[in-house]
């Protein structure tokens, strides 16, 4: 009898035993998905294109890189609003004034936005490939679907719209006024090789400035070329008359010229502000510029004085005017971050002093 007691509780200390082990095992990984709405770092098949890169691929790390970072990452994960007091910008916007929220929508779908010529924005969605509408009223309509995991939209000055798309096979893709791939290659490489397209503006002559780990330049034709040195890209802007590109370089802005053939040339540092996480940027009708970053908004002058900060509520990712005689402030706030479970966007507008300028807005 002793003996049976003996081996029962000896194979109850083993079964408990097993059961800790399983419990202190780490989870399987999930299982890596490809297509759409997948950004092409995390993309099951990323390796098979990274593999005909004939230029190989940047080390993890800077910008979207490959290590499966969100596109989009000024805006810290957040477990809801925080506290913040605005106080006055002379010019830009009026001491105490408070952000609203517009609309919630769930997964890594609001990034990129810019103006409407009615008050409200476009924006696009990476989870669902599609880019949105929301109007005046806060009304979502889908205006372009079946895109590639679709990341930052821009318009030009004659009203042609872009669109990055951030899946696999990554292309920068005209929307219009003709559908059609502006460019998918970078000296015969897939754009993939070049690190990961994150964010756009376009120029009047038909092509764009986009960043993807550096600051690359795709003209009419869809003939890309890179430009700056030593740069950790992120969010770009070009300046009203087209002189200037801005591109955001961790916790400060630089400046590159803009050539007649669209090239680039005179990098420089053109302000800075403490922290980091700069990203998406507009300016306003007097060209001053506003960027994204861990702190809020910074506004910075024609002279690249830092003028102030405007305070969030949430990380914030990307920024443009809109609204009745654009003096409404946009933002896309982000809680949980843009890979973390229960992930979602928060479109917030603060009134301004300022005015947004009435043709392209980035």
């Amino acid at each position: 009898m002793k003996s049976k007691r003996t081996l029962t509780i000896a194979m109850g200390i083993i079964g408990a035993t097993a059961a800790l082990i399983r419990a202190q095992a780490p989870a399987p990984a999930p299982a890596r998905r490809t297509g759409p709405g997948v950004q092409a770092a995390n993309d099951a098949r990323e390796p098979e294109v990274l593999a005909t890169c004939k230029v190989p691929p940047p080390a993890r790390g800077g910008g979207r890189g490959r290590a499966g970072a969100p596109g989009r990452g000024a805006a810290p994960a957040a477990a809801g609003p925080k506290d913040y007091t605005v106080t006055e910008i002379p010019g830009v916007i009026a001491a105490g004034q408070k952000w609203k929220e517009v609309i919630e929508i769930e997964g890594n779908n609001a990034d990129g936005i810019i103006a409407t010529k009615d008050g409200g924005i476009l924006m696009a969605q990476n989870d669902k490939s599609d880019v949105v509408k929301l109007d005046k009223n806060g009304k979502l309509t889908v205006v372009y679907s079946g895109l590639n995991t679709s990341g930052s939209v821009a318009m030009n000055s004659k009203g042609a719209l872009f669109v990055v798309n951030r899946g696999l096979n990554e292309s920068i893709e005209e929307l219009a006024p003709q559908r059609k791939v502006l460019a998918n290659k970078v000296n015969g490489d897939p754009l993939d090789c070049a690190g990961g397209l994150n964010d756009i503006v376009a120029d009047s002559k038909g092509g764009a400035y986009v960043t993807m780990g550096g600051l690359y330049h795709a003209d009419a034709q869809g003939v890309v070329t890179k430009y700056g040195q030593n740069l950790q890209t992120n969010g770009i802007i070009l300046s009203p008359d087209e002189k200037t590109v801005y591109v955001t370089n961790g916790g400060s802005l630089a400046a590159l010229d803009v050539q007649p053939d669209g090239s680039l040339t005179n990098q420089r540092e053109f302000a800075k502000w403490e922290g980091g996480g700069g990203d998406g940027s507009t300016f306003d009708a007097a060209g001053r510029l506003y960027v994204t970053s861990t702190a809020g908004i910074q506004v910075i002058s024609l002279d690249g004085k830092v003028l102030g900060v405007i305070p969030t509520p949430h990380g914030v990712i990307s920024v443009t005017f809109s609204g009745k005689d654009r003096k409404t402030l946009y933002a896309v706030g982000r809680e949980g971050g843009n890979q973390a479970p229960g992930n979602k966007a928060i479109i917030l507008t603060i009134g301004m002093m300022a005015q947004g300028p009435k043709g392209r807005g980035k």
